[in-house]
């Protein structure tokens, strides 16, 4: 586990609207988003990187820059995680099944696909266990371009960790379009932080792409 600290709750300028939101009968949100990955995807293949993998890295790097990001419930306490790793679905094509592979969030980002892709290709059960806190959870749909998304609910209030998603993209006006979703606990997350995340993250698609 990643090195975290305690959030006094007491000081925390943030505890009320965690208490509120942590006590709902649905905490956590989802929005639904395009982002222009025409220069990124370009790139990408030009490298010859799995797209999958960079947008994993991508996304990670952006995340973590966002302290409300790297919060989460932990024995019942509220922390702040240092940093925050990766855990995504890989598809067995064979079996038509996927797996769910953790990747520790390092190095750059040729560096970190070349670990996931062998982690991946590795991994022979299809769980490992409980997903640890200290991940934020990835799963691609590339077979569909969607306007929105919904997840399966654990019932556990408690459950803080965030899950990206994308789906198929398409061409309109000559760019590449990727339907991108993000899910958080609104305990931690307001909009606000969204906004931050899709203003960073476009940024970070566009530097990568340079």
């Amino acid at each position: 586990m990643n090195n975290y600290k305690i959030i006094d709750q007491d000081t925390w300028k943030r505890a009320t609207h965690c208490a509120v939101f942590r006590n709902c009968v649905e905490p956590a949100f989802c929005v639904t988003f395009d982002l222009d990955i025409t220069a990124f995807y370009s790139k990408i293949k030009q490298k010859n990187l799995s797209f999958t993998f960079a947008m994993i890295y991508a996304v990670a790097k952006c995340a973590n820059q966002i302290e409300e990001f790297r919060y989460r419930f932990l024995d019942g306490q509220v922390v702040l995680f240092d940093k925050i790793d990766t855990a995504f679905t890989y598809l067995n094509k064979q079996t038509e099944l996927f797996k769910v592979v953790n990747v520790p969030f390092a190095g750059n980002m040729e560096e970190y696909c070349q670990t996931a892709k062998q982690a991946a290709e590795e991994q022979k059960v299809y769980f490992t266990g409980p997903l640890g806190n200290d991940v934020f959870q990835f799963s691609p749909m590339p077979w569909v371009t969607y306007t929105h998304i919904s997840h399966t609910n654990s019932g556990k209030k408690d459950n803080a960790t965030p899950l990206f998603d994308w789906g198929k993209f398409y061409e309109r006006d000559g760019k590449l379009w990727l339907p991108f979703s993000v899910q958080a606990h609104h305990s931690f997350v307001d909009g606000l932080h969204i906004g931050k995340l899709v203003e960073k993250l476009q940024a970070e698609l566009n530097l990568s792409a340079d």
